[in-house]
């Protein structure tokens, strides 16, 4: 990737050029306890949205004993998730699709969960019911739907605006009652829920999702990489000036009997 196009690219897309494995606003710890929550059993159904190159994928059918689905829309992600699980010998219990997530009435089946990590954050409120409906629809009934996201505290609109102009996407971060209020107006009901900071690039997180080569690695791509470095730093004080009001939530939503009717 030139340093021309990384001007271009999202912020995630960013952090991964710079080494970061970990794109979680709550990092391993915020998803930890999420798959705590899930209580997954062996054979259980999950659906992945944004599958990526298939690395959470291939981790809970090797640590859970789950079936999973990947949904992704990024072609050459796809091929690298798939030859990622066939050359871990999971082929039977993880399979990928080329998909939208806009578009999961394609996807076939139900499922006991559906997964979604830093997925619907980047999406508009519309964008967000959209998705949460079609979750509803793709799970079992009693089935559970698992979120990972950014959460805003206060300042939920000039937070926004920052944001999408550092990040370069329309990154819309809500709060945590209106977290619970798109969930429960697409048929999903809040069992749990947990709230933190951001984490991002704080080096403590860092440290314990990447580790030390992990940290060392990025250290050395943001030496050596001018445009990498500009970006990443942009993005280090936009956190640091909202970190009393942006954060991060999971949350464990289980599929009800009916949606709630909008107000």
């Amino acid at each position: 990737m030139t340093d021309t196009t990384l001007q271009r690219q999202t912020g995630h897309q960013v952090l991964a050029a710079a080494g970061k494995r970990i794109l979680r606003p709550g990092g391993r710890t915020a998803t930890e306890a999420l798959f705590r929550w899930a209580e997954f059993q062996p054979g259980d159904t999950v659906l992945e949205l944004a599958s990526s190159f298939g690395e959470s994928a291939i981790a809970l059918a090797q640590r859970f004993g789950v079936r999973v689905v990947g949904v992704e829309k990024n072609p050459e992600s796809v091929a690298r998730a798939r030859a990622a699980v066939a050359a871990a010998g999971l082929s039977d219990r993880v399979e990928i699709l080329e998909g939208d997530i806009f578009r999961l009435d394609q996807i076939p089946g139900t499922y006991d969960y559906v997964l979604a990590e830093a997925i619907l954050s980047m999406q508009s409120p519309a964008g967000k019911a959209q998705i949460l409906r079609s979750v509803g629809d793709r799970l079992k009934p009693g089935g559970r739907f698992l979120s990972h996201e950014l959460l805003a505290r206060d300042r939920a609109d000039e937070i926004h605006r920052d944001l999408a102009q550092a990040i370069r996407s329309n990154v819309t971060p809500i709060s945590e009652a209106d977290w619970r209020a798109a969930c429960a107006q697409a048929g999903l009901a809040v069992e749990r829920s947990q709230t933190g900071p951001m984490g991002l690039l704080d080096p403590r997180q860092m440290l314990r999702d990447e580790g030390l080569p992990g940290m060392l690695r990025i250290a050395w791509n943001l030496l050596t990489r001018p445009a990498i470095r500009d970006r990443v730093l942009t993005m280090g004080r936009l956190f640091r000036r909202y970190q009393a009001e942006l954060g991060h939530i999971i949350l464990c939503a289980r599929r009800s009997t009916e949606p709630e009717s909008l107000p």
